[in-house]
Parts: C-alpha cells; sequence; structure tokens
C-alpha cells in the first residue's frame, strides 16, 4: 500500500453535479464489459522466450545497446531513444539474449519490427531500481505530510526525467512519449490536466479495473503529472457506467483530509456514449474548449493523459521501475475464462490466450482492441506491446462479418452519428474517386477513425476503411512531392555552385591577365630608363657612346695623376729614413771603438 496523500494537494474531490457540455453525434453501444470486470487482475505467467519490440512507441524506434548473448536482468535497458520523440525500452524478464532480428508485430500494417528476443531463466532477477520517492510504510506519524514533503522537494524537471529513463508512453493508444508532451506542455503553460478514465470501447476493462484495485497508484501518478506541468485544475473524465470505479477513485482521495475548500483534483461522470473517450470529445464534455481543426489540446491549454499512463509514472517516480508490464483485458465468446491480466511486454499473444482458455473450435476473428477502432491480428504469435490494451476473440454469431457494400442512399446518418462534424459521405466519394485535393477541402485529417460512420451505415459501406486510404495516400504523395522538392533544391543548388564556380575561375583568369599586362609595362620601363634618353634627335645612340668615352679617358687621367704624386712621395720619405738610420749605425760604431780601449 501507497503512502497517503498530501491533505494541500488532496482535498476531497467534487462529488456534486457538475455542469457538463456534449459533442455533437456520437453512438450508444453494447457494452459487453461485464465478461471481463468481476475477476481481479491476474498475472501472466513468465514466457519460456520474450520478444521484445525496440519500436512501441510514436516517434524513432530505440537503439540497441545489448547484443547476442549478454545476460540481462529485469528492468534493464535494451535500447536508449534515439531521437527527441522516442523512448527506451527495456527487459520485461531477466536470461539471455538469443537474437536481435525482425519479428512480425502487432500494427495494421502486418509488418515486421527489429526485436530483441530473450530466453528467460525464471529466476526474474530485478535490476538494482533507484525510486525518487520510497513508497515503503512510513515510521512517521503524519504519513500525508511526509509524501507532501516527498513531492514538495521534487522538481519537475527531476520528475520528467525520470519518467524519461522508464520509457513511459500514453497508454491510451496514443503511444506518444510521455516525457515530450509533458516537456511540451510545461513550456506551453497548461493550465488544465485531464485524465482519461473514460473507456468507451465496448469489451475493453483494463482500465476499469485498474481504477478499481489500484486507485493511489492512479492518483499519486495524477499528483506527479500534475507538479510537472504545473496544472492549476486536474479533471477525471469517467463514464457514468462505471460505479465501482469512480466511487474508489473518490474514496482514495476523499479519505484523507477534508477540510480545504479548494479542491485542485475533481472526478466527473460523463455520459455513456461513444467515443466519449476520444481526446477531443472528452475535453468538449468536460470543459466547453473546442480543440481547433488539426490542432493539439495544448493549444487551448490542456493537456489529456490516460489513467494507465498515471500509474505508469507513479510505477517510475515511487519504485523506480521502467514500464515493461501493461493490464490486458483478454475477453470474447472464444475465451472460456475473460479476464484482465497483468502482462510482461514481449510476452507472445498466444501464451495469454491460452492461459485465459482458448478455445480454438469457436475463434472467428481476433483482434487487438475493440470491435470499433481495433484490427484483426495476423498472427498470435505476434509480442504483446505498450499498445496492446485488449485482445478480443470473437465468434462468428458475435462479430460477424458484414454483408457487401452497396451503393450509397445519401441517408446523411454518418453525418449525424460523426462526432466531428465532418461529412463522411461526401469524404467517400472523393476519397473513392482518389482525388485527394478535394477531399482535404472536407478535413479529412480531422477524421478520428472512431468507426461511427461505417457502424451506422445501411449499405455496409466500410467508410473508415476508405478515409484510412485517402490519408495513406496523401501522406505518400506528401512524401514525393518533398522528396520532390529536395532533388529540385539539390539541382538548383548544383547550377548555382557550378555557376559560381565559372564566374570564379573567370575573375582569376581576368586578374592574371591583368597581372601579366602590368608586369610587361613595368619591364620596358625599365629597359627605357637603361639605355637612358637621348640628347640628340639625329643619332641619340652614337652621341650617348662619345661623352662615355670622354667621361672613361677623364677618369683615367685622374687616377695616373694620383698614382705619380703617392709614387714621389714615397720615394721623398725613403731618402730621408736612410740617412736617418745611416746616422744611427755610425753611433754604434764609435761606440763599439772607445770601449775596446
Amino acid at each position: 500500500m501507497s503512502q497517503p496523500l498530501p491533505a494541500s494537494i488532496t482535498r476531497t474531490i467534487k462529488d456534486t453535479l457538475r455542469h457538463l457540455w456534449s459533442f455533437p453525434g456520437g453512438i450508444k453501444l453494447s457494452g459487453h464489459k461485464s465478461l471481463s470486470n468481476h475477476q481481479p487482475i491476474s498475472t501472466a505467467k513468465i514466457a519460456k522466450q520474450l520478444i521484445i519490440p525496440l519500436s512501441q512507441h510514436i516517434g524513432h524506434a530505440s537503439e540497441p545497446i545489448v547484443k547476442v548473448g549478454d545476460k540481462v536482468l529485469k528492468g534493464q535497458i535494451l535500447g536508449y531513444a534515439s531521437g527527441p520523440v522516442s523512448a527506451p525500452v527495456h527487459a520485461s524478464g531477466s536470461g539471455t539474449v538469443v537474437a536481435i532480428e525482425e519479428h512480425l508485430i502487432p500494427h495494421p500494417s502486418g509488418l515486421s519490427a527489429l526485436c530483441v528476443f530473450i530466453d528467460t531463466d525464471g529466476y526474474e532477477q530485478w535490476i538494482e531500481c533507484s525510486p525518487l520517492i520510497s513508497d515503503s510504510s512510513s515510521t512517521d506519524d503524519n504519513q500525508e505530510a511526509v509524501t507532501h514533503r516527498s513531492i514538495a522537494t521534487l522538481s519537475s524537471h527531476q520528475i520528467n526525467q525520470q519518467i524519461a529513463n522508464a520509457g513511459v508512453v500514453g497508454l491510451g493508444g496514443a503511444l506518444y512519449p510521455s516525457a515530450a508532451k509533458l516537456n511540451t506542455a510545461e513550456k506551453m503553460h497548461a493550465d488544465t490536466l485531464i485524465i482519461n478514465a473514460a473507456e468507451c470501447e465496448p469489451y475493453i476493462t483494463c482500465d476499469d479495473v485498474l481504477m478499481r484495485q489500484r486507485p493511489e497508484e492512479v492518483i499519486l501518478g495524477i499528483l506527479l503529472l500534475k507538479k510537472v506541468i504545473g496544472a492549476k485544475k486536474c479533471l477525471i473524465g469517467i463514464e457514468n457506467n462505471k460505479p465501482e470505479a469512480y466511487q474508489a477513485l473518490l474514496n482514495t482521495i476523499s479519505g484523507y483530509n477534508n477540510s480545504h475548500t479548494d479542491a485542485q483534483i475533481e472526478i466527473v461522470q460523463v455520459p455513456t456514449l461513444y467515443p466519449a473517450g476520444g481526446e477531443k470529445q472528452l475535453i468538449q464534455v468536460l470543459t466547453g474548449r473546442e480543440v481547433p481543426s488539426q490542432g493539439l489540446p495544448m493549444d487551448i491549454g490542456i493537456i489529456c493523459h490516460n489513467v494507465a499512463t498515471a500509474a505508469a509514472v507513479y510505477h517510475a517516480v515511487y519504485r523506480g521501475e521502467p514500464l515493461i508490464s501493461r493490464i490486458v483485458t483478454i475477453t470474447g465468446s472464444a475465451i472460456k475464462q475473460p479476464q484482465n491480466m497483468e502482462v510482461p511486454l514481449g510476452t507472445p499473444i498466444r501464451d495469454i490466450l491460452n492461459q485465459a482458455g482458448l478455445d480454438e473450435n469457436k475463434v472467428e476473428k481476433i483482434i487487438m482492441g475493440g470491435p470499433m477502432m481495433g484490427f484483426s491480428l495476423p498472427s498470435i504469435d505476434t509480442p504483446v506491446t505498450k499498445a496492446t490494451n485488449c485482445i478480443l476473440v470473437s465468434e462468428k454469431s458475435e462479430l460477424a462479418t458484414p454483408p457487401p457494400a452497396m451503393p450509397c442512399i445519401r441517408c446523411a446518418r454518418c453525418s449525424d452519428s460523426c462526432p466531428m462534424s465532418l461529412l463522411p459521405q461526401q469524404m467517400y466519394w472523393y476519397a473513392k474517386a482518389r482525388d485527394l485535393e478535394k477531399v482535404q477541402d472536407y478535413n479529412i485529417f480531422d477524421c478520428i477513425e472512431c468507426g461511427c460512420c461505417s457502424y451506422v451505415c445501411p449499405s455496409n459501406i466500410p467508410l473508415v476503411q476508405y478515409f484510412r486510404y485517402a490519408k495513406t495516400e496523401i501522406w505518400d504523395d506528401e512524401r514525393e512531392r518533398n522528396k520532390a522538392n529536395i532533388a529540385r533544391d539539390r539541382h538548383e543548388f548544383r547550377k548555382e555552385r557550378l555557376e559560381k564556380a565559372k564566374q570564379a575561375k573567370a575573375e582569376a583568369a581576368r586578374l592574371r591577365k591583368e597581372k601579366l599586362a602590368k608586369k610587361k609595362a613595368l619591364d620596358a620601363e625599365q629597359a627605357k630608363e637603361k639605355e637612358g634618353l637621348s640628347q640628340s634627335n639625329d643619332n641619340p645612340a652614337k652621341s650617348s657612346s662619345a661623352d662615355l668615352i670622354q667621361e672613361a679617358i677623364a677618369r683615367a687621367k685622374a687616377k695616373k695623376a694620383q698614382q705619380q704624386s703617392q709614387k714621389k712621395n714615397t720615394d721623398n720619405l725613403s731618402e730621408a729614413q736612410q740617412k736617418k738610420i745611416d746616422e744611427v749605425n755610425e753611433r754604434r760604431r764609435k761606440k763599439a771603438d772607445s770601449e775596446e780601449i
């Protein structure tokens, strides 16, 4: 059991009548929820081999960081997020990596994706978890204050980083990485947090039993989400066909402290009308605000999260556990024991169907999701992923194949039932004719593919399939246009680059030519200066030679006179020196004679 909630944040939820708005269209459906919502959550057996796809979210697939032969522990990261819109993937059991290869995944496309295969060892040994807040029993008498202090001391960045590291994504079906969504909402200053607990699709009850049996996890997760985005208020929208879940959430909050009058979290029961659980429809019912065409809830200051996402946030922050399992509804008349089962991600769907008592003799269809928005599985050997909220196994009489489509009778029932106020009939005509420009004039991308139009069509026209086809074709054309634009831009850039290179080459040649001309002119100037200017117009060359000869003769005469003068001086100096030497010698001789005597 987790700790009580802080008094300042968890004031009694308003249990009074609230004004609700409505959305256009919608249909009443048989819920078939009683098949699976009366049993407690069971636990799936450990599969002998886990097949864990590296793409279980919107955005870039995670990059594998393990290799074949590696031993892994439960909760160990297998692949890092590879971009701003991505999420890491973790091992949902301990064992040995035996392969990293393509494998069929549960997806409408029926395509394969890169998966990590783990042969489990049966020990279920966990990595060391690092929670930000401990959910163990506290010795403090005032446990409410302890929890409040713990949440208050955490920053939004700390919480969001923990959510990102845990690989939490939107478990309501969108699979958008929760950390990226929260980061955007914080920057855009969303003022309202809406928790989607409607679960309007028939047969699906995984959120219902989660709220009944683990309301503390949901509420504490909501408080963490509210802390991250800084929302002033929070609304929990739940359909009125879930009284037990509603009461469980109400008791979880109101049982702590009723002393504050400024309730910040409110549980609101909404009418059971499909698709009330659509994000835009729930926002409109609870707040009266309409999300703009092709816009996002954050454009009007609102952010939505699913109750299962809130519980996953609780596990990440309070227990330090990554998202490695989820609750899956296993139901349908071909299942002997319909139930909700907590399943490790990567478990083959065949294993959990056998555990729930699959009657293969009755099987007509195996659908992942509900009958309205789900899709037929290509194989039951595909693994459970973060997107797997329900496995519906029906008999032929339960979900019979519709008869062949007939011509449209223009009854307008499709338009009356559309929750987005679109014109499905017109969209159908243009989609069928592949007039992709015209079909966009009718806001086809506002279609949420809820299936209401197909359900009410008396001509059994699969309208949603036409709309999906048109969207795919438009996206393909857009990609082709983008490729063509890129190729054109590349070609234009190449032409511009070559033209610039040509101009640069021509400019370099011009500069070289100018430089050569200047050099020739300079050489000519210097040669002219060496020759000198002519004083005679008749024979300037001869006059110049005569002058040079006369100058040379004058220089020779001056030099000869200088040499004669120097020689005469030298001769005079030699006679005087010799006379002096003779006098010295004579004195020495006389002195020697006197000494002998």
